[in-house]
């Protein structure tokens, strides 16, 4: 835009200079300068203190949410980086810099100038607005306007492709041109069958990502998920809060042409009326999509047309990465990450309203913790192997740091004994226990099951693993690459209170602040737990860190094979 109003500056200065006036020189826009991190004084020890300190530090307004590629969201990964430095770490990558750079690209559609609207038999029409009714983006990176008009619509059930089930939601369609919608989670969510994938407990073809990845491959022209509370895990202000405003993505090398136009979801009322107005029953339709055999049906007289209108920028955002060297066996790493990103500042029609996304559990407290261990560790002595801390970016995009960090690794994967991720520890108090999300998993368990018994405390296996959250955090992206990872959680069996307390808790950060304004700082938090949580943490990777262990995935894990065969490579 700046060399468009640059020519027409100039051509101006030569009109009227013919005619004898004076123009001024172009002025340049005033930069904006990054907000200062503060130097914290923290001690060597792991204390909620210190992690108090951090927490506040990241959740601070002068960082306007943390959204990757913006000035102030940056000047929080510059801050993280300075803070590694100041507890002694040397950088990570091999370039000397505590940076690996990520390409990105945020878009933003105009809620005022887009539409989503269906027209349906009769006259009926359905004019959905962005927020309320649909969340709508394209992934199309090349054009600032992106539309499509009578667009049939088709049911697919859960849309999922998964041949070791047996199981096509997409069998004898081709939809080209066409409007998928679809279930969010599995077939096996609803009827609890062990028999249907993995049962109650999501797979990754529950996962949103998954959908519109699929749908893409089969060539829709768009994609909607019809949005449900329980099997979705989340309410609808979490997907109205996640996906308007700014959405960032990798760089892609066909621009995205190979998406569909439209990926979305909208609300189940809506979609209610639309199966409705197709002559079908959404809870017939449901249960017929929870049965093997499936096939897709035409929402027969509904057409979709919709128009998309963004503003694309090219950015640059970055993982910070650490390392503290290893005394004996440098070349061997133990990986403890995080991210460091949130979801930036929303909108509001309400002048005087917050719209800043503080992201102080959803991942200050991640990224505090590594810190925190971090100067423990580098205040010595210097373990036998190295330690790298990683704080990844662009996590709420759909984990895209840690996915470019799992295909351009700054440390061969070979070479990372195992690792824990560190996302949204809970303020909510000592707990006798600590959550393993997707237990079961790796020998990291059992190293960890030893140390939780020095202190009268045990595993719990993540309680809702119908909610996918295995898949829902960066450590997935390394795990898909073989590295054996760990993805611990607070406790939810409380000192005080109990069970129902540490439910209570989290049902109301889940209902009131997930994704929401109110992730705030708050003074009056108990860190106790938390700081007994990273302890245990930092335990862990001390003890691996100074010994000849390569724990493994378990025998059956789907991620086995992978270790297996990157280990055996020279």
């Amino acid at each position: 835009m700046k060399s468009r109003i640059l020519a027409a500056a100039g051509m101006l200065s030569v009109l009227l200079a013919g005619c004898g006036g004076e123009v001024p020189p172009p002025v340049e826009p005033t930069p904006v300068a990054p907000p200062v991190g503060a130097m914290l004084t923290t001690s060597p020890d792991i204390t909620a203190a210190d992690l108090g300190a951090r927490v506040q530090e990241l959740a601070d307004d002068k960082y306007e949410g943390r959204a990757p590629g913006t000035i102030p969201g940056e000047a929080s990964a510059q801050w993280i980086a300075d803070e590694f430095k100041r507890a002694g770490l040397a950088p990570g990558n091999p370039d000397g810099s505590y940076f690996q750079t990520v390409e990105m690209v945020a878009q933003t559609v105009d809620s005022a100038t887009s539409s989503l609207k269906i027209a349906g038999p009769g006259g009926g029409a359905w004019d959905l607005k962005l927020g309320p009714d649909a969340v709508f983006i394209t992934k199309d990176q090349a054009n600032t306007t992106v539309s499509f008009a009578d667009s049939d619509l088709v049911f697919v059930g859960h849309g999922v492709v998964a041949p070791e089930a047996n199981w096509n939601d997409y069998a004898g369609l081709d939809v080209k041109g066409k409007t998928v919608v679809m279930f969010v989670n599995d077939p096996g969510f609803a009827t609890n069958d062990p028999s249907l994938f993995n049962g109650k407990a999501m797979t990754y073809y529950g996962r949103w990502t998954y959908k519109f990845e699929e749908a893409a491959r089969q060539g829709a022209a768009a994609a909607l998920i019809i949005h449900e509370d329980i099997p979705a895990a989340y309410g609808w202000g979490v997907v109205e809060g996640s996906w308007t405003g700014e959405q960032a993505d990798l760089v892609r090398a066909d621009a995205g042409a190979s998406r569909a136009k439209l990926e979305g979801w909208i609300q189940l009322k809506h979609a209610t009326d639309l199966f409705k107005a197709a002559g079908l029953d959404i809870d017939a339709m449901r249960a017929a999509a929870n049965k093997p055999g499936f096939k897709p049906v035409a929402m027969t007289g509904l057409k979709a047309s919709a128009t998309l209108n963004q503003t694309i920028r090219k950015e640059t955002s970055r993982n910070v990465i650490a390392t503290i060297k290893g005394s004996e066996k440098p070349d061997e790493h133990l990986l403890l990450m995080g991210h460091w990103d949130h979801l930036g500042k929303g909108t509001s029609d309400d002048p005087a309203a917050d719209i800043i996304n503080n992201g102080a559990v959803d991942n200050a407290t991640g990224i505090a913790a590594i810190m925190e261990i971090a100067e423990k560790m580098a205040s010595g002595p210097a373990p036998k192997r190295s330690v790298t801390f990683l704080a990844v970016t662009l996590e709420e995009s759909g984990l895209l740091g840690s996915a470019y960090f799992g295909e351009t690794p700054l440390i061969p994967l070979k070479n990372i004994v195992g690792g824990i991720n560190l996302d949204a520890l809970a303020p909510s108090g000592p707990a006798k226990d600590v959550v393993v999300v997707g237990a079961g998993a790796s020998q990291l368990e059992d190293l960890l099951k030893t140390v939780l018994a020095e202190s009268n405390r045990v595993i719990r296996p993540d309680p809702s693993p119908e909610n996918g959250y295995f898949y829902r955090s960066d450590h997935i992206s390394l795990a898909k690459k073989g590295v054996p990872m760990l993805y611990i959680d607070s406790g939810i069996d409380l000192l005080e209170g109990g069970v129902a307390a540490g439910e209570a808790f989290a049902k109301k950060y889940t209902d009131e602040a997930y994704h929401k304004p109110a992730d705030e700082y708050d003074t009056s938090w108990n860190l106790a737990g938390m700081e007994a949580d990273v302890k245990v943490a930092a335990e862990m990777i001390n003890r691996l860190a100074n010994s000849a262990d390569w724990p493994n995935w378990y025998e059956g894990n789907e991620f086995k094979s992978l270790r297996d065969t990157q280990r055996a490579a020279p």
